[in-house]
């Protein structure tokens, strides 16, 4: 057993100093004893029964400027899919309280941009406004934001701002080509600096190597602070795409990713995103006990799909796991947000 993993516990304490070669001892060391160490940790450090429930809603879908290979929302490939325009505030209230109703405690939403232009920050701002007046965690991805924009989402009661690294910062222009790594963390730098909490992780399964898997997890890692919300996306295969065709990552390696990430993260929130439609129900139950413990509900993630919530409350009742509510609430009151 790696020296990492002989005792579990020791890792609770956040570091931000991880090499590429330690992360690599923890990701590639037996299953067995990674699984353990993992479901060690997490149940010291997390409710081990526990799952946040998160609803994603696309307010604005389509038409993006940016070339994200995996996304069909981009206007750079023709995936069929129409654009629509800002929705209105009022409807989304309205999605968030039928959120709110199917047990969601997050609300989730995203917005098919490069940046936030001045122009839709008011009705971004009422968004907030309302979802957060229902009772529920506020999360926002927006794309790139400028000086000022973050403290004004901050001000409206935001509690969490999505912006994924997505991937190693090798692989990365591979994926993306319209905007850089940096443009990545200095949006990061953004939302921390207002004191918003951040929601950032990756997405596996784009081709890249276990390398680039490994260089990923470490960037997140080594964050300061860590991110409150880590959320592991498997790639959704979307005709059309660049990525499309893309052979499908073996269940084993997200799971060491799931696990990995756990390890590593301590206090973070490690989220089971896309990519759950087509997973076994055995599989997510890995996921589980590697450590995830936040998953999106619903059908549909902005515009892909995700299990039905009958098909989630089926799961949760085999593994005798309940929603997140307690943590939900706790989470509302941390500093920041």
């Amino acid at each position: 057993m790696t020296a990492f993993l002989a005792d579990p516990l020791a890792l609770k304490e956040a570091r931000f100093d991880w090499t590429r070669p330690e992360v690599e001892a923890i990701h590639n060391a037996p299953f067995n004893d990674l699984m353990f160490a993992a479901q060690s940790l997490h149940r010291h450090v997390h409710d081990p029964n526990k799952v946040q429930k998160s609803r994603l809603l696309s307010i604005k879908t389509g038409g993006c400027a940016e070339d994200c290979g995996y996304c069909n929302q981009s206007a750079h490939f023709d995936t069929g899919l129409k654009a629509s325009k800002l929705m209105d505030p009022a409807v989304v209230e309205a999605k968030a309280k039928q959120a709110k109703a199917g047990g969601a405690t997050r609300f989730c939403m995203g917005a098919a941009w490069r940046d936030l232009k001045a122009r839709d920050e008011p009705a971004i701002i009422e968004m907030i406004e309302r979802v957060k007046a229902l009772g529920l965690e506020t999360c926002m991805t927006l794309g790139m934001l400028e000086d000022g924009q973050a403290e004004r989402l901050a001000e409206a009661g935001l509690d969490f701002y999505n912006h994924n690294l997505d991937t190693s910062p090798e692989y990365y222009a591979k994926i993306i080509t319209t905007r850089t790594w940096q443009d990545r963390i200095d949006t990061l730098a953004r939302v921390r600096g207002a004191g918003i909490q951040v929601c950032c992780g990756g997405i596996i399964g784009m081709g890249e190597t276990q390398s680039d898997r490994i260089g990923l997890l470490t960037e997140l890692a080594n964050l300061t602070p860590h991110p409150e919300s880590v959320p592991i996306n498997h790639l959704v295969d979307v005709a059309g795409t660049p990525l499309s065709g893309s052979e499908p990552l073996d269940g084993v390696e997200f799971v060491r990713a799931i696990a990995t990430a756990r390890l590593i993260m301590p206090q973070s929130v490690v989220r089971l995103s896309a990519g759950r439609e087509s997973m076994s129900r055995e599989l997510q139950a890995l996921c589980f006990l590697a450590g995830a413990a936040s998953i999106f509900v619903g059908d549909e993630l902005l515009t892909t799909p995700n299990p039905e919530l009958a098909s989630d409350g089926a799961l949760f009742e085999t593994l005798g796991l309940e929603g997140d509510e307690a943590g939900a609430a706790r989470r509302a009151q941390a500093p920041g947000a």
